[in-house]
């Protein structure tokens, strides 16, 4: 199923077919302010497992994103953040960042495993953040371009619907995507620490 919704004024209506289906453990695949993304609700475990699959790997292996409307409903399921990391977050979000911060029991515990930390993202994509409003409830999130290639037909939400149609719920049509991943910044230590360069610009933020 392919869903177009507009990428500057998404279609209520819509957002409410596409949240039903996330809500009943559903893997859809959405937009981004990056590159496209399989997501699923937070707190479905069948939905986790499938998007595990997806991705070729084992699920206490993972280590998805997950993806909030702003930063109030962030701070619900993270520790208590330093005042440089909370500013810098506010610079940065809504924006092509992921913030790898220490979680809290907010998180399932099927979700983390062993780990005490998360990826946290909040996207620059009204469909998405329209998504998370109408759910109540972040996404977990991964993306649909493999990690070592960057292979063209994941900018384009018709090909990627060609490819994964049979084994997802749907994919959400909001435009042409990246093949340009987010900017990683590890805040679980003292410092931040880069782990990987995407399109987010790192002048004035750490």
């Amino acid at each position: 199923m392919l869903l177009r919704i507009h990428p500057g004024n998404p279609d209520e209506r819509r957002i409410r077919q596409a949240a039903a289906l996330l809500d009943d453990d559903a893997v859809l695949v959405i937009p981004t302010d990056t590159v496209y993304s399989f997501a699923c609700v937070l707190g479905s475990s069948k939905g986790l497992e499938r998007l595990a699959k997806l991705k070729g790997i084992a699920l206490k292996q993972a280590r998805f994103s997950v993806a909030c409307a702003d930063l109030s409903q962030l701070s619900a399921y993270t520790r208590p953040l330093s005042n440089a990391v909370f500013k810098m977050m506010k610079k940065a979000l809504p924006g092509p960042y992921t913030f790898i911060v220490p979680a809290n029991n907010n998180i399932p515990k099927w979700f983390v495993g062993k780990r005490k930390e998360i990826g946290i993202r909040v996207p620059d994509n009204a469909i998405l953040r329209a998504l998370v409003h109408e759910l109540g409830r972040p996404l977990v999130v991964s993306s649909v371009r493999d990690e070592d290639e960057v292979v063209e037909y994941t900018t384009d939400p018709e090909l990627i619907n060609e490819r994964f149609g049979t084994r997802i719920d749907g994919v959400i049509h909001g435009g042409f995507g990246t093949v340009d991943a987010s900017t990683v910044i590890d805040c679980t230590q003292q410092e931040p620490e880069v782990v990987r360069e995407g399109l987010g610009n790192l002048e004035g933020l750490l």
